[in-house]
């Protein structure tokens, strides 16, 4: 997903620049509203912060996983060794394990070099204990059972637990220093409203994947590092002579990077950050940002060695292509349109779902008025960037946050492998947030000279508070676990291509365990029509094919079954469960009599995997029985 440099003659630093470096950062906060000292001190800012972070994902300690967990964590043997993975884990995709169970490679454009959040995972996992590999206790090669019976299962669910608190713990890290930015950098001359634009973004009812899906820990960290750049550049800026804190901000930056690739924005940012807050010129600030580019060349080059080829299956998967069926007019307009749902659920963050994908956003064309009202509103916001940047206002740092980061995600620049995401806009809110308290408080404090101005300010903050507060702590439970997830944002995003599959699966899992005969079969049925309904959207879809023959074979219905098999083989005769899943078919034929399709299912089995001794002697079995019916 992820993805200049000023060739000008670099000049020296005019004096009176310099006098301005020493000056900005001591100047004083102008109080306006007669707002308490108190509530100005960072420590109790940052400590109404913390409580205000733990309070709202304490109902998250005791979740389970959830979405993108199972891939990066769950199945992710390189976690499961502990210290020992960590070297693969940064040399290999973050995905490449679970490609590599499939049997594929890079599926997603641009690849996905994060490591950073996962090594923590895989520290976690040392101090839990490592995962032992090959034995029966092994999460890799069993997975993990519906209803969490055997011991080791139990043992992941608890460390799930403790990942989910320290999950908390790397957001309250992250608001910390996001206080401190905004405290130092942004809002030098008004500490309040720092302290407000934090509130807004810890308590963001869109940030609950972010915080409650362990794997979204990519996202936290970046956001604390990018910040910590921020920081500790300004610090340089400020304490001239200081190497060490240049030394300290193109580390935090290249650990921002190793984060995830948002960093990249930071090549504009960091030198708008220097022209507004810093008063420097436009070439000054270039030149200021210069040290910066040499941490992004040196990714940039990490990660071009590292990823490897992109599967050519991938472009027809809707699931990770959602434009496979759009044409180039309908995939432009329908990112335009997209764009504004960003913005919608940050004002609106109301309802909430895991997942957009197709068709749940339906194409759209020029023709539709969503479109242009996004080019209207995207074209007002460039502009009212182009216009406080003339005027070195805060508003334009705030729009340029929001902006610079939404092009990583809109799929404008790069092909992210799905059409939104709430997790996405993670970064981006940043600048609403800043934004939203430069508005709030400049509002309120023209209200009586500022006397009545405060009163409705705090209001309005615990207002603010107890809404953001109440929806992120009601979505929080939907995060608990896979099921508890994919039953509630069904109903929210019904025609999700991606929510509708995983629903089908929690059904045909669940069935193992029913006790009800009839609940049993009404559920494996289910399980069926929501995989049938996923083919009619993409028929090439393996997954669908794969997991609906599962709900089959429980059903006993064989036929089907090795219908939905032999289109798998079509498509993708590598999947490593297809012999598995033909021999399952021959037991239901073996156990009707029905030999002949039995020796025919067989023989594919082993056609895909000939050392298979137990399908040898069952084919043997079966030819016999059938020379027996045969025979006068």
């Amino acid at each position: 997903m992820a993805k200049k440099v000023n060739k000008n003659r670099v000049t020296p630093v005019a004096a009176p620049v310099q006098k301005q470096e020493v000056t900005v950062n001591v100047v004083k906060e102008v109080p306006r509203m007669n707002i308490p000292a108190w509530l100005h001190d960072f420590r109790v800012q940052a400590i109404v912060i913390i409580v205000l972070a733990f309070v709202c994902y304490s109902n998250t300690f005791k979740h389970e996983y959830a979405l993108d967990d199972t891939v990066v964590i769950v199945r992710n043997d390189f976690v499961h060794q502990g210290f020992a993975g960590i070297k693969d884990i940064l040399t290999k995709d973050a995905y490449y394990c679970y490609y590599k169970q499939l049997n594929t490679s890079n599926q997603l454009s641009g690849g996905r070099y994060r490591p950073l959040s996962i090594v923590t995972f895989a520290i976690e996992q040392q101090l839990f204990g490592e995962v032992p590999k090959g034995k029966v206790d092994s999460i890799i090669a069993y997975g993990l059972s519906y209803d969490m019976q055997a011991s080791f299962e139990k043992k992941f669910l608890q460390e799930m637990h403790i990942r989910h608190v320290l999950n908390v713990v790397w957001y309250a890290l992250a608001v910390v220093a996001l206080l401190y930015f905004l405290r130092y950098v942004v809002f030098r001359n008004n500490y309040i409203m720092a302290f407000l634009a934090a509130i807004i973004f810890t308590l963001h009812p869109l940030h609950t994947e972010v915080v409650a899906n362990v794997k979204s820990r990519d996202e936290i960290i970046s956001v604390l590092f990018i910040c910590l750049t921020f920081i500790f550049a300004f610090k340089y800026l400020e304490h001239k002579k200081n190497i060490g804190w240049l030394v300290v901000a193109l580390l935090s930056y290249a650990l921002a990077f190793l984060s995830k690739e948002y960093a990249i924005t930071l090549v504009l940012l960091l030198p708008v950050s220097f022209y507004i807050f810093n008063k420097y010129t436009i070439r000054e600030s270039m030149v200021a940002a210069l040290p910066y580019m040499a941490v992004v060349a040196v990714y940039l080059l990490i990660r071009w060695q590292i990823l490897g080829p992109r599967s050519e299956l991938s472009d027809l998967d809707i699931q990770i292509n959602p434009y496979a069926f759009a044409s180039t007019s309908e995939k432009l307009a329908t990112e335009i349109a997209t764009s504004l749902n960003y913005l919608k659920l940050l004002l609106i963050p109301y309802p909430l779902s895991s997942d957009y994908s197709y068709p749940q956003i339906p194409y759209k064309d020029f023709s539709n008025a969503l479109v242009w009202l996004s080019m209207v509103v995207h074209a007002g916001l460039v502009g009212a960037l182009v216009y406080f940047f003339l005027r070195r206002s805060v508003l334009c740092f705030a729009i340029a946050f929001y902006l610079f980061n939404l092009l990583m995600v809109n799929n404008f620049l790069f092909d992210i492998g799905a059409t939104m995401g709430e997790r996405l806009i993670f970064h981006s809110s940043i600048g609403y947030s800043i934004a939203a308290a430069w508005v709030l408080y400049e509002l309120m404090s023209r209200f009586n000279n500022g006397a009545v101005g405060k009163w409705t300010l705090a209001v309005l903050i615990i207002k603010i508070s107890l809404v953001y507060g109440v929806l992120t702590y009601h979505r929080n439970k939907d995060w608990k676990n896979d099921e508890t997830l994919f039953f509630h944002d069904v109903k929210v995003v019904p025609n999700s291509f991606l929510v509708n599959a995983n629903v089908g699966c929690m059904l045909i899992n669940k069935a193992d365990f029913e006790k009800d005969a009839k609940v049993r079969t009404e559920d494996l049925k289910r399980g069926v029509e929501l995989f049938t309904k996923v083919i009619s959207l993409q028929d090439n879809y393996v997954l669908a094919y794969m997991n609906r023959s599962v709900a089959y074979f429980k059903l006993g219905n064989a036929d089907s079954m090795v219908a939905d098999l032999n289109r798998v083989y079509r498509l993708y005769r590598i999947h490593p469960q297809l012999p598995e899943m033909y021999y399952h078919a021959a037991t239901i034929y073996l156990s009707n009599k029905q030999y002949d399709k039995a020796i025919i299912v067989l023989n594919q089995s082993l056609e895909l995997n000939p050392e298979d001794k137990n399908v040898q002697n069952t084919l043997a079995q079966a030819t016999k029985a059938m020379q027996t019916i045969k025979e006068p």
